[in-house]
């Protein structure tokens, strides 16, 4: 798993929880905390860290991992060139779609050893969109707040609801519906 997603997570851990509950969660998982952006690292790093966090915060893992996603997209966005089609985008299911065709291309080009998550799509219509999320580091959860993050950009009301494809949550189906 890239660097930038370790960073992001300490710097949102530091920002709503403060240094001291960054640093107790960094010593229960017995990580020392630094991360590059443009390193390679255990994706199971993060999830002690998370679940470090869960047990501190009494907040699920579930629930800090939508969080991240959110706080991820809204920093995403920060980065895009001016020139990316993904800016011009006019709607959650646009996005959600440039994703797959354009970021995770764009991450592969520049990081060959990348593995990102993959997005097969199952059916879409202007109100609904049905997708696959596979993932071998099964973090559906921080792709759910991903999208939440997405649609609060967008100013759309998306109700997400998502079907394990199995038991380890490595495939996921989203269900997402755009309501008025």
């Amino acid at each position: 798993m890239k660097g930038i997603i370790f960073t992001e997570f300490i710097e949102l851990v530091e920002r709503e929880f403060g240094l001291d509950v960054l640093d107790s969660i960094l010593e229960e998982s017995k990580d020392s905390g630094v991360y590059t952006s443009v390193g390679s690292y255990d994706h199971k790093a993060l999830v002690s860290l998370i679940v470090s966090l869960s047990k501190k915060t009494e907040i699920s893992g579930e629930q800090l991992q939508q969080v991240f996603g959110k706080s991820v997209f809204k920093n995403l966005l920060k980065t895009l060139p001016a020139q990316a089609t993904l800016n011009r985008c006019s709607n959650t299911f646009q996005f959600i779609r440039h994703v797959e065709d354009y970021i995770h291309i764009e991450v592969k080009k520049l990081y060959p050893d990348a593995k990102p998550p993959s997005f097969e799509f199952i059916s879409e219509n202007e109100t609904q969109m049905v997708f696959d999320y596979k993932s071998a580091r099964c973090l559906s959860n921080v792709c759910f707040g991903l999208i939440k993050g997405c649609s609060d950009y967008f100013n759309e009301n998306i109700e997400i609801s998502t079907e394990n494809q199995t038991e380890d949550q490595s495939h996921v189906r989203f269900s997402l519906m755009l309501s008025t």
